[in-house]
């Protein structure tokens, strides 16, 4: 069960997003406005800009859940058991030369397919 804040919250979600969207346009337009003045400034701008977005974005239910999905992703990734260079090299060419094999069957039917079909608009 929700409390009253919590729907509160949630129904300010489009508020949030409009403040987020706001804050983004306003940069680009910054950026064009501001486009005589230095690239060191208009960028640090930008990252401050994005970052105000990115803290209102974390402020919502779709903002925290994605957040809580990259973090959790992170965290699979730190788990990933990555092959070793060995293992990696002898796959590699395993994929190789079974493309190479197969590249070769496609070419022998495709040929003999060709000479069959050619011989009989002959014949």
């Amino acid at each position: 069960m929700s409390t009253s804040s919590e729907t509160t919250g949630q129904g300010l979600d489009w508020l949030k997003w409009l403040l987020v969207f706001g804050i983004l346009g306003a940069g680009v337009f910054g950026n064009w406005y501001y486009q005589d003045q230095s690239l060191l400034y208009r960028v640090v701008a930008m990252l401050v800009l994005g970052g105000c977005a990115f803290a209102v974005t974390i402020q919502t239910e779709r903002g925290r859940n994605a957040w809580t999905l990259i973090k959790e992703a992170r965290g699979e990734i730190r788990r990933v058991v990555w092959p070793s260079w060995e293992e990696t090299t002898q796959t590699t060419m395993i994929v190789l030369v079974l493309v190479l094999i197969f590249a070769l069957l496609l070419w022998l039917l495709d040929s003999s397919l060709s000479w069959v079909v050619s011989q009989i608009l002959r014949g």
